[in-house]
């Protein structure tokens, strides 16, 4: 990390995580350490009761040398990326677990054996991908989506991922979050497809979106900074205070948040809505906090969805 600090998972997030019983998790290719340190660290703070899927020899050396006991946890044997993936897609397809967490292997073969038909993990409806970022010293936290996963949503894809990232609000307990429409400018311009885009995004939402507040577009500086909407004169229930960034496409969010982690030191969760259970979508360069923190989303979006059923 070019920022120099320590990734640490929030508290309100591992509180708003901690349900009735742990989530039962897929963890696909629990070979090293980062990927069992998680798990463990998961298990311990009552967020997730694991399923290991990997080789099983690698997984007991690797528990073995962060001092992890792991014989009472159910493991499903698969050697290799692909093996592993396909093993742990199945059986989570098969209820076998609430959540999926990519462990050790390529967002690519994770991906495939998520999408396979056979997996069962599909339920009719687009995958978002949502990064749930907190800065060391800052009060609140902030939604950013989709920065992993939908490269250029049209404007059907973007009312999916608003509504899913207002599920996730909800279940952090942000019972209004404000959702703010990501451009290089709050101004219309037919030159920038984002701000058109905006537009019709915030009309729908007038009617269509009930529980939380949609504007749009809005350049950065208005999201997030009361002094910049000052100092403009802009008038929104949603600048200077936006709880959720809608990204205009992938590259803005991927760069965006991964700025936060490398510079601002933040800690980011990340999960799939969308599927039969909740992804836990996480690089193989995160640290263990990140991913304790996307075992914390995966539990709450559990916990909201048990409090809600029926």
């Amino acid at each position: 990390m070019l920022g120099g600090q320590i990734f640490e998972c929030p508290q309100p997030l591992l509180a708003a995580a901690r349900g009735s019983k742990p989530v039962r998790t897929m963890v696909v290719n629990a070979v090293n350490d980062v990927v069992l340190e998680s798990a463990r660290d998961a298990t311990v703070a009552g967020i997730i009761e694991p399923v290991l899927v990997g080789n099983l020899s690698e997984m007991r050396r690797v528990a073995e040398r962060i001092g992890w006991d792991i014989a009472t946890f159910e493991v499903i044997e698969a050697d290799g990326e692909e093996a592993a993936a396909q093993a742990g897609a199945l059986a989570t397809g098969r209820g076998r677990a609430e959540a999926l967490m990519k462990g050790h292997l390529h967002t690519d073969v994770f991906m495939k054996a998520v999408l396979n038909k056979e997996a069962g993990l599909r339920v009719g409806k687009p995958l978002t991908h949502i990064s749930h970022l907190t800065v060391p010293g800052r009060a609140g936290s902030l939604i950013i989506t989709d920065g992993a996963l939908n490269p250029a949503p049209d404007v059907e894809l973007k009312k999916v991922i608003i509504a899913n990232a207002i599920a996730l609000a909800h279940a952090l307990g942000n019972a209004r979050p404000k959702v703010a429409l990501l451009s290089a400018t709050e101004v219309l311009s037919p030159k920038i497809p984002s701000t058109t885009e905006a537009v019709e995004l915030t009309r729908w939402a007038k009617d269509a979106v009930q529980d939380a507040d949609v504007d749009g577009p809005l350049a950065f500086d208005l999201c997030v900074s009361p002094e910049a909407v000052k100092v403009k004169g802009v008038v929104s229930r949603v600048a200077g205070a936006a709880d959720i960034l809608i990204m205009p496409e992938i590259v803005v969010g991927n760069a965006l948040m991964k700025m936060m982690t490398q510079y601002m030191g933040a800690c980011m969760g990340g999960v799939v809505l969308g599927a039969k259970v909740p992804i836990l979508l996480t690089s193989r360069s995160d640290p263990a906090a990140a991913r304790l923190a996307s075992a914390a989303l995966a539990a709450a979006m559990r916990n909201w969805d048990m409090r809600h059923a029926g």
